[in-house]
């Protein structure tokens, strides 16, 4: 999972690479068709047409999904979940919080929010291998607050699924050498049950190509910090140039698979931090 910095950013943002920035009128009419919608599906929620409002949801798709490539260059090209380009399958324009029913852990449904159906903030891009698993799932913590459309409340639910544009929740992620996710170390056992959950729903673990991807990205990160290691003992003293251009060399290829827009970065500031060399985690911080 990568953290996705995602406040205050809209399509016309023009810092981001691979992005030809919309103009300001063709964003608002973006925005003003979402609002024409949404004034539909409360037409719909008024009368108590739940099946009508799904169908006009589902009717819709094309409008969220002219965002996708917006939502892809905030990431770098990557799946917000699983940090891969193409393992993952094709790219899906997400609902975090699902647009027309949300599953329990017990497998009961509530009513969705169909309210941010046409929501860009609620938007996320992730492989088709882990939304298919996902669907509708959307538990929320036992006693907790659950938003409706009359009393919204989105911001204090507290959700099991974790989310990419929170930075508390990417931090809970870790990855061992085997390419497996993991819980990070010292979390509550509330936040462990958050991974877990997150884990099996969205196949982090359960899709092969992707595990063993992770482990290679960490094989190679290990051997360039080895590496690293060994050139920077031969020139510790002064005196071998050689060595030196090493370090610099073996340090700029770690940076660069740590980067933002690099796939599965994450594993590898893991496997960085895994060492525990002071050098290496300034490189990364």
């Amino acid at each position: 999972m990568i953290y996705i910095d995602f406040e205050g950013k809209t399509p016309v943002d023009t810092d981001l690479p691979n992005w030809s920035p919309w103009t300001q009128k063709k964003w608002q009419a973006w925005l003003d068709k979402s609002a024409e919608f949404l004034a539909e599906l409360e037409k719909f929620n008024q009368a108590g047409d739940i099946a009508g409002r799904n169908k006009f949801i589902d009717s819709k798709s094309a409008h969220w999904g002219k965002l996708k490539p917006w939502l892809q260059a905030l990431s770098g090209g990557k799946c917000w979940f699983s940090e891969v380009k193409e393992l993952y399958s094709h790219y899906d324009v997400e609902h975090f919080r699902p647009k027309k029913e949300a599953k329990s852990l017990d497998g009961s449904s509530r009513d969705g929010y169909w309210w941010l159906a046409f929501d860009y903030t609620n938007f996320r891009v992730c492989g088709n291998v882990g939304n298919r698993k996902k669907g509708g799932w959307f538990p929320l913590m036992e006693g907790g607050l659950c938003s409706t459309f009359e009393n919204p409340c989105e911001e204090s639910e507290i959700a099991y699924l974790l989310d990419p544009t929170d930075p508390e929740d990417v931090n809970l992620i870790a990855f061992d050498e085997e390419g497996k996710t993991i819980s990070a170390p010292g979390i509550s056992e509330w936040e462990e049950k958050r991974v877990e959950e997150t884990i099996n729903r969205l196949k982090l673990n359960e899709h092969e190509a992707l595990r063993e991807e992770r482990g290679k990205i960490w094989q190679r990160v290990s051997r360039e910090i080895e590496q690293y290691l060994t050139a920077k003992s031969r020139c510790s003293n002064g005196g071998n140039p050689v060595a030196k251009e090493n370090v610099r060399r073996h340090l700029l290829k770690i940076k660069e698979m740590t980067q933002h827009d690099a796939e599965l970065s994450s594993v590898a500031r893991w496997c960085v931090l895994f060492r525990n060399d002071a050098q290496l985690m300034r490189l990364v911080a």
